[in-house]
């Protein structure tokens, strides 16, 4: 199975799609430009900058607005598209890089220090109430969370382990109970976002790998789609049906006119559809995330 080439070469490092409808379709993030991207039902992208000079991740929240990760810690985007930062949760050289909305409405984002010093990074949890805990560290690329549909366990990718794991989810706790679900290091590539179908199986972006990977429910690879450009970093299900796959790729630190599709938004459709419901920042009681 082949993707297909939406775009052209927008970004220089695409990542963390997502799709909802609160915000009317696709959003990603052209994150070290600082800027999230929006795909229009014409076909045509917008950029919509930030007030950080990275943007990680970008979720949808509860009252209409949206919850971010930025360099240095979390922020929040209004309903009437307004953005302001939360306030910075460390001066070292430590960016965020990937995140999820967890089953009680908060959002887990962790992170990555930019010389990918093994161990320095860290998982950190912005509560609706506007609250932050790291909740633990020891990790070096944090990369692609998601959640199951019934709110229990976790899929989460570090990238240098080469490894897909599983968490147990506590409303209390945070993710607890990591173990490994699939070791990727015989693929071509290595494991960075991901995401989950309907049915619960995780389909994982293998960055140097120029594919998608489907897992089986015990792991294997089920299924591979291939992508026109070598650094994969994320998928998500969407559209109207929520059966096309949305596949962002980066051209960071490659050469220019070397693999010229690098930076462009990909799509397939394989066969399957993803979750009906999304997880929201916020929707519990506590709504007011002021920090």
């Amino acid at each position: 199975m082949h993707a297909d080439r939406l775009t052209e070469s927008l970004c220089h490092h695409a990542e963390g799609p997502y799709w909802s409808e609160a915000w009317g379709g696709l959003r990603w993030v052209d994150m070290l430009a600082g800027d999230m991207m929006h795909l229009g039902t014409d076909g045509t992208a917008r950029r919509l900058p930030t007030p950080s000079p990275v943007v990680a991740c970008v979720r949808p929240a509860a009252d209409g607005g949206a919850v971010l990760a930025l360099e240095k810690g979390f922020g929040l985007e209004d309903a009437d598209g307004s953005i302001r930062a939360l306030p910075p949760l460390w001066d070292e050289d430590v960016r965020m890089n990937e995140g999820a909305i967890a089953p009680d409405g908060s959002f887990l984002c962790g992170s990555m220090v930019y010389d990918q010093r093994p161990g320095a990074a860290a998982m950190w949890r912005l509560m609706p109430d506007g609250t932050t805990t790291r909740q633990f560290g020891d990790l070096t690329i944090s990369n692609g969370l998601a959640f199951t549909a019934d709110g229990t366990r976790a899929f989460y990718v570090d990238t240098p382990t080469g490894r897909v794991d599983l968490f147990d989810w506590s409303d209390a706790d945070g993710l607890v109970e990591r173990r490994p679900f699939a070791d990727l290091s015989g693929e071509d590539g290595s494991p960075d976002g991901l995401c989950l179908d309907a049915e619960g199986r995780v389909w994982v972006a293998m960055f140097g790998g120029s594919q998608v990977l489907g897992l089986d429910e015990r792991g294997g690879v089920a299924e591979r789609i291939t992508v026109g450009a070598r650094q994969v970093t994320a998928c998500t299900f969407g559209g109207e049906d929520r059966g096309t796959l949305f596949i962002t790729t980066s051209r960071e630190n490659l050469a220019d006119g070397d693999d010229p599709a690098a930076g462009s938004l990909f799509s397939v459709r394989p066969g399957v559809v993803g979750p009906a419901e999304e997880n929201l920042f916020g929707e519990s009681d506590e709504t007011d995330a002021d920090g």
